[in-house]
Order: C-alpha cells, then structure tokens, then sequence
C-alpha cells in the first residue's frame, strides 16, 4: 500500500467521540479522508462528512463490518478495565479485513508501574504488535483534561489528599491528537518517542494552580502514601518519561486559563 492512505479509502477510528477523538477526527477529515467512527450506540448522520458505525468491541458485534473496506485504523477506545480483550477483537477483524496499518495509543509507563489497568495497555500493545499487520504505537502523559477532572473532585473534598512522590507531566490532547494524526497518515512506524507535557509537577502544585486561577481558598493537605509496588514505582518516577520524549508547549497554566472561568 502506498502511504499516505487516499481520500478515497475511510480510515476508522475507535473512541471517536472521547476526548482524544473530538480532536484527532476534524484534523483527519481536514486532510481529506473519509472517516468512519465505531461506537457502541447509533449516531445521527454527522454534518461534518463523519460516518459512523455501531459496534461493540467487547463482544466483538459490528466489529467486522465496522473494518471492512478500511486499510487503517486508529484505535483510541479505553476504559478503566478489558482493554485488552477488546484491543484482541478489533486486532482480529483488522487482520481478516486486510487492514495495513493498525496505529494505537498507549500510556506512559505501562511496562513499569504495576496496576491492573495499565497492565491492559501493555497487553493491548502486544496484541498490536503481534497482530502481523504494519502498526504504530504511541504513548502519552496523562492529558491536562484528565487531570483537571481529577484536581477539580480532589478540591472539593475538605482536605486536600496528597500522594507522597507522585508527579504527572501532563499534556494537551489536541497536541497529543495532533502527533496521532500524523502518525496515522504515515507509514507504520511501531514504538514511537513517547509524548509529554512541557512540566513534571506534583499533585499539590496542580491543585494550588487550579484553586488560585478559581479564586478558592487552600485546603489543608493531606499525605497519603501509596502502598506496594505501585507506590514504589510512582515514587521513583516510572510513570514519566524524562529523556527521549517528544514534548508539548502547552504548561498546565495555559490549559487552565483557556478552560476555567473564574
């Protein structure tokens, strides 16, 4: 297959309505390609020139229908837990469909901090690479949105919990959507330089940055300490990528004055 992929073949995408997707969709559909969105319920027809397919990568119906004709995929869907499985079945269908490229987004230190959810993402990975076709794999920081959904609960609570050692490095996911999009268009590439924010900062940083931009006062903080070998792992930074990372330019502050309205 010659690549870029032509206009005239859809590409699919998986997880087209999250976060990740409503931004790697519209630049994908701005350089021309027909899209395909798989989701689980019926949508109505999209204005913007998206098709979208129902399927449920869980139990595997649709899914077949969903790749074929498709010689690229984009598989964003996630969730707290069954990653893998679900990553199997699409890996299953795109290789009966002749599917070329299969690119996948990961997270930052799945091969290092051991939790069940992570390690899905790993086993997903190994399920791409295994696949037999041409793939790509990109890992990501935790996304700024993702995070402010986690400090805005965290300040809401009368104190503010503080894991002792852990720092994020969180990074904008239209910049995220924007290397995936390329990515995609491009030959496989397998395990690409993981993607970053501009910032390694602490949970306590990261709050104070959000309470002061929204005028609230600080919480007292609260240690709390991670047990096992997943505390270990965060506090000796296995979930960052320090050297070799492709980095973003938006800083935690400007996320948070584009987003919160004081």
């Amino acid at each position: 297959m010659t690549y870029p992929p032509t206009s005239a073949t859809p590409l699919l995408v998986t997880g087209g309505t999250g976060t990740l997707g409503g931004h790697v969709v519209p630049l994908l559909r701005a350089a021309g390609h027909e899209v395909r969105v798989l989701t689980r319920r019926a949508r109505p027809a999209d204005p913007g020139g998206v098709t979208y397919v129902t399927g449920d990568l869980s139990t595997g119906e649709g899914v077949e229908q969903a790749v074929d004709g498709v010689h690229t995929v984009l598989h964003l869907a996630g969730g707290p837990k069954g990653d893998d499985t679900a990553t199997r079945t699409l890996v299953r269908a795109a290789a009966r469909a002749d599917v070329r490229h299969l690119a996948y987004i990961s997270v930052v230190g799945a091969d290092r901090v051991p939790l069940a959810w992570l390690r899905t993402k790993l086993e997903s990975e190994r399920a791409v690479a295994d696949s037999g076709i041409g793939w790509t794999v990109l890992r990501a920081a935790q996304f700024h949105e993702l995070t402010l959904t986690m400090i805005g609960k965290m300040t809401r609570l009368p104190v503010l919990p503080v894991p002792g050692g852990l720092r994020l490095q969180p990074v904008a996911a239209r910049e995220v959507a924007a290397r995936l999009a390329e990515l995609t268009l491009a030959e496989p590439a397998g395990r690409v330089p993981d993607m970053t924010g501009p910032e390694v900062l602490d949970l306590a940083t990261l709050a104070h940055s959000y309470l002061e931009l929204r005028g609230g006062r600080r919480r007292p903080k609260l240690p709390v300490r991670i047990p096992g070998k997943a505390g270990r792992a965060y506090r000796s930074g296995q979930n960052l990528t320090l050297e070799d990372a492709l980095v973003g330019k938006v800083t935690w502050a400007e996320f948070l004055t584009e987003r919160v309205a004081v």
